[in-house]
């Protein structure tokens, strides 16, 4: 592991007078507009009902003896041959009334402190591709190099509030050790909250502690206060291995928040339908709810959505469709219904950064926007239906979070914003370049892109004619040459190094 950054320096996404790149303050975003509905009240308890049917007719299937012992002795029904547990709505309801409507997450940094839940509203890493691409270096296979730029880059931007798990996987490290390469680039390259792996109880438990000592406090402590997080991904449809029942209990047992998010593609891994897609994607979050307040009430969780539909022609994922969308929206309804925070996700399926990479994102980001989502996962730098995370993209994807956040922020109605009197100063057929309440404002009264140009055509084309792909190129250049790491005490630097290499020797010697 590199020592570059480790103590010392200033924190990398400060603001710097005129010289470096401008962008806005870091913030917690809050979605304070009415949640758009596209399904009626009658409609969402019907996929209520029928996913509720699916729980305790048809049944999920998981591969843990020990999950089945925690569902028996709530009264579920356990079929110990076929693995397939049945519960019941009054199990459902039960669980409910213990999940918290929304938790706090703190990283080593208590100023980036965000809210999942209500209206707050937070942007996280792409994680888990195998490869990356920029237009410098092409298309290859995920590295450790990588994967500490792409950290950097998050730690640079203000408008990325968490790391995903793995944004690139380092394939030059062994995979069952690398998750602490991964955990301690996040904590050494930012200051950020991130998704820790929960393939197993070790990687949760790893990501926890190593939280836990970049905050000088024990993982007892941190339970007051989560750092990290995981996603549980249900094996759609209705199956739950027992790697990711063992990451789940991990993580409730500790306090620290999961996210329950089915892979429901519609054709795929559920009915091509979209109303059976719903139906099925809420019994599978449902369950997993269930699982975490059985293993510990209160434990934080979140509604994962993850619902979009395959190319018929090809069977390839799709994302930003019309049904990704509207999928985004329903999954919002119902996490409301139950009260839970709500996860979800801006695909997009395009191969390149191109206008359909630009307006797939769009849509998705719409949908997740307008459904009221607490966490947009994947939010910077996904690419090809999430096989590469891209530098270009992720700009991209930057200039629309940033876009997004504006377009959130509360509107002024105080009286020098009304502007009667400047309406008024102004002759018929005049304008208001000049004006004093102009010239007060015009610093400020506009968002400025980071990287759209907004130039004419003959000032545009003078100053090279770069379009916003070769644009991109350069933003995340400069900002890599501008990063400066968060300082970091020596003794938690040591205490990391401790940590991994005992870790390493224990997983080397068949540890968990």
């Amino acid at each position: 592991m590199a020592r570059e950054g480790r103590k010392g320096g200033r924190r990398g996404n400060a603001d710097r007078a005129g010289t470096g790149i401008q962008q806005l303050p870091w913030r917690q975003a809050h979605n304070t507009y009415r949640p758009m509905e596209v399904v009626t009240s009658e409609q969402l308890e019907m996929i209520h009902d029928t996913s509720l049917r699916v729980l305790s007719e048809a049944g999920i299937r998981v591969m843990s003896p020990t999950v089945m012992d925690l569902f028996e002795g709530a009264g579920a029904i356990v079929d110990r041959d076929t693995m397939t547990i049945r519960i019941d709505a009054e199990i459902v309801d039960q669980a409910l009334k213990t999940v918290p409507e929304s938790f706090d997450m703190v990283a080593r940094n208590p100023d980036k402190r965000i809210t999942m839940g209500g209206t707050a509203m937070n942007f996280g890493l792409v994680a888990g591709p195998p490869n990356v691409h920029d237009m410098i270096g092409g298309r290859r296979q995920g590295n450790h190099a990588d994967y500490v730029n792409f950290i950097k880059l998050a730690h640079h931007f203000n408008a990325v509030t968490m790391i995903g798990n793995q944004v690139c996987a380092p394939m030059e490290m062994p995979a069952n050790q690398r998750h602490l390469d991964t955990y301690l680039a996040n904590i050494t390259y930012s200051d950020l909250t991130f998704h820790c792996t929960a393939i197993g109880r070790g990687r949760a438990m790893d990501g926890i502690n190593m939280m836990a000592i970049s905050r000088g406090i024990t993982p007892e402590q941190m339970a007051e206060t989560p750092g990290v997080i995981t996603i549980i991904s249900v094996n759609s449809p209705r199956l739950l291995d027992e790697a990711m029942t063992d990451g789940l209990t991990a993580m409730a047992e500790h306090m620290q928040p999961v996210t329950i998010t089915p892979f429901t593609l519609m054709g795929a891994m559920t009915p091509v339908t979209l109303p059976a897609a719903m139906a099925q994607q809420n019994a599978e979050a449902l369950f997993g709810v269930v699982l975490t307040q059985l293993v510990k009430p209160g434990a934080p969780v979140m509604y994962g959505a993850f619902t979009s539909n395959v190319d018929m022609k090809s069977g390839a994922p799709a994302f930003g469709t019309p049904e990704n969308t509207k999928a985004n929206i329903i999954a919002g309804q119902l996490a409301r219904r139950y009260g839970i925070p709500y996860r979800t996700s801006n695909a997009n399926a395009s191969n390149t950064v191109d206008l359909q990479a630009t307006y797939e994102t769009m849509m998705s980001t719409w949908g997740a926007v307008l459904g009221g989502a607490n966490l947009i996962y994947h939010a910077a730098g996904w690419m090809e239906g999430g096989l590469t995370a891209s530098y270009e993209k992720f700009i991209l994807d930057v200039e629309i979070i940033q876009n997004m956040t504006e377009f959130l922020r509360p509107i002024d109605f105080s009286e020098a914003e009304l502007g009667l009197d400047a309406i008024k100063d102004v002759p018929t057929g005049g304008h208001f370049f000049g004006s004093p309440h102009t010239m007060e404002r015009y610093e400020t009264a506009f968002y400025k892109p980071l990287l759209s140009d907004w130039t004419n055509y003959e000032n545009w084309l003078a100053n090279g004619g770069h379009d916003a792909l070769h644009r991109a190129t350069a933003l995340w250049q400069r900002a890599l040459e501008e990063y400066q790491a968060p300082p970091m005490d020596l003794a938690v630097v040591e205490a990391l190094d401790a940590y991994v290499a005992r870790r390493r020797e224990e997983i080397g010697t068949g540890e968990p």
